[in-house]
C-alpha cells in the first residue's frame, strides 16, 4: 500500500479507537475559539468572513473553533472517519463547512488564489516531499494570505530508545530516506502510519521556494519538570517535537498546475 492508503486507514482507525487527535471542540473552548487557536497572536483579531482551509485538518476541532468565530471554513482531510466528524459537530451546532477528502499535496479541485488563511496542524511528516505540499499552499492562499503550520521536529523523529539511565538515543540517520522505520520510542509516531524524517532546510527551504515568506517561528513547549521517564513531557524537557511557523504568500509565489484528486461527499 502506499503512504496514502496507510496513513488513511491508520486515522481512520485512530476515530475509531477515540484518540487524542479526534478530540473534537469542546462548548468551553467555542466561548474562545480564536484564543484557543492562536495562543501566539499571529491571527488577526478577527476572522468574520475570511476564507480559511483547514488542511489535513479533520477531526471537529479547528474546522469548529473557525466556523464559530465567524470564517467561511474549508477543511481537507485524507480520512473519512476525521471528516465526519467536522460534519456531525457543524451539524450540531449549526454551522457550514466545505468538507473534502484529499491529500495536503494534490488539491486540484482548490482554486488559485482563494483563501485568506491556510491552518494545517501536525501532517507534513505523513507525505514524503514536502514542496508539493507548499507549493499547493501558495497556490491557494491570496496574494499576502497567511499561512500557519505545525511540523514533527526531524530531531525528535530521530529519537529510537531510553537507555535504562533514561537517556533519549539519537538513533536514526539525519539524511535518512524513505518511510521511517518503527521504533522503541513512541512517544510522538502514530501507530500504522507511514511518517518521513523532514530536515530543517526540507521544511524552511521548501517554502521559501514554494513562494512563502517566514514570518515567525516558534517550538511549541510539551515538557514538564515533574513528568516521569515514559511521558512524553519528560521528553519534551530535552527534545522540543514540534515546530511552528507563521508564513504568508509573497506576491511572486508561483501557481503550479494541480493535480487529480477527489471530493469527500458524506
Amino acid at each position: 500500500m502506499d503512504y496514502r492508503t496507510r496513513n488513511r486507514a491508520a486515522y481512520d482507525r485512530l476515530v475509531r479507537e477515540g484518540a487524542v487527535f479526534a478530540k473534537v471542540a469542546t462548548d468551553e473552548e467555542c466561548q474562545r475559539p480564536l484564543a484557543i487557536l492562536d495562543s501566539r497572536g499571529w491571527l488577526p483579531k478577527s476572522v468574520v468572513g475570511l476564507k480559511v482551509l483547514c488542511l489535513a485538518a479533520g477531526g471537529g476541532w479547528q474546522s469548529i473553533l473557525y466556523a464559530t468565530a465567524g470564517a467561511e471554513v474549508t477543511v481537507v482531510d485524507l480520512s473519512q472517519e476525521m471528516l465526519a466528524l467536522d460534519q456531525r459537530e457543524a451539524k450540531r451546532r449549526g454551522l457550514s463547512l466545505k468538507l473534502i477528502e484529499a491529500s495536503m499535496d494534490d488539491l486540484p479541485m482548490l482554486g488559485d488564489s482563494q483563501f485568506d488563511i491556510v491552518h494545517q496542524p501536525v501532517s507534513t511528516c505523513y507525505v514524503p516531499q514536502l514542496l508539493p505540499v507548499f507549493q499547493e499552499v501558495a497556490r491557494v492562499l491570496k496574494p499576502t494570505g497567511h499561512y500557519i503550520s505545525q511540523h514533527k521536529s526531524p530531531v525528535s523523529l530521530q529519537i529510537s530508545h531510553r537507555t535504562n539511565k533514561n537517556e533519549y538515543v539519537i538513533g536514526l540517520d539525519y539524511y535518512h530516506e524513505g518511510p521511517l522505520p518503527a521504533v522503541e520510542d513512541t512517544s510522538y509516531r502514530e501507530a500504522g502510519a507511514v511518517e518521513y524524517l523532514h530536515r530543517y532546510e526540507e521544511i524552511l527551504g521548501s517554502m521559501c521556494e514554494a513562494g512563502l515568506v517566514i514570518e515567525a517561528f516558534s517550538e511549541p513547549k510539551r515538557a514538564h519538570t515533574e513528568a516521569k521517564p515514559g511521558d512524553y513531557r519528560h521528553r519534551g524537557n530535552f527534545i522540543a517535537p514540534y515546530l511552528r511557523i507563521k508564513a504568508r504568500r509573497s506576491e511572486q509565489a508561483s501557481n503550479p498546475a494541480p493535480n487529480k484528486s477527489q471530493l469527500w461527499t458524506p
